[in-house]
C-alpha cells in the first residue's frame, strides 16, 4: 500500500543556483505523463530552474535516451528526471518492463556523474495513477522535482569536497 506521500519533502528546497535538468518523458500514458511534467515545471518555475524536455515512445526507451544525451550532446544537466507510466494490464509484459526501466535507471545512477531521478509510476490501474498526479497520494512529478533539486544539490556539495 503506497504512502500519501512525503509530506516533508516539500520543506528544505535546497537553492542550486543555475542547475539545467533534462526530463525524458515517455509518449504512453501521455495523458498522465503530462501531468507529471506539469507537477515538475511547476516547481522549476517556482525555483527559477532551467528544464529541457526529451520525448521516447515508452519507459522501456527511458534508460537509452538518458545514456545517448549525457554522452552526445555538449548539454550537460546537473540531473535527469525520467517520467512514465505503466499500468498493469493482462500479461506479464508490466513485470518485465516495470523491471527493465527500474533497473536502466539504478544502472545509470551508478554510471553517471548526475543524478537520474526515478519518476515513473508503476501501477495497477489509471485510478492509482490519477492518485498521484495530484490526488490522495501527493503529486509525483512535484517529488520528482525536488527531488531533483535535493540531489543536484549534494552531487554539488560532495564534489566541492574533492
Amino acid at each position: 500500500m503506497a504512502t500519501k506521500g512525503n509530506t516533508s519533502l516539500h520543506k528544505g528546497i535546497p537553492s542550486v543556483k543555475d542547475a539545467f535538468i533534462v526530463i525524458v518523458k515517455t509518449e504512453w500514458n501521455a495523458a498522465i505523463v503530462n501531468k507529471l511534467e506539469a507537477g515538475c515545471k511547476k516547481i522549476f518555475k517556482e525555483n527559477k530552474i532551467g528544464y529541457k524536455t526529451l520525448i521516447v515512445p515508452g519507459a522501456v526507451e527511458i534508460p537509452f535516451a538518458v545514456k545517448q544525451h549525457y554522452t552526445h550532446t555538449g548539454q550537460l544537466p546537473d540531473a535527469y528526471i525520467t517520467l512514465g507510466t505503466v499500468i498493469r494490464g493482462d500479461t506479464p509484459h508490466f513485470d518485465y518492463v516495470c523491471k527493465t526501466v527500474t533497473d536502466g535507471v539504478l544502472q545509470l545512477n551508478l554510471a553517471l556523474e548526475v543524478p537520474v531521478i526515478f519518476g515513473v509510476l508503476t501501477v495497477e490501474n489509471e485510478m492509482q495513477a490519477t492518485e498521484r498526479i495530484g490526488g490522495k497520494h501527493g503529486h509525483k512529478g512535484e517529488e520528482a522535482a525536488i527531488t531533483a533539486l535535493k540531489m543536484i544539490a549534494l552531487n554539488r556539495k560532495l564534489i566541492s569536497k574533492k
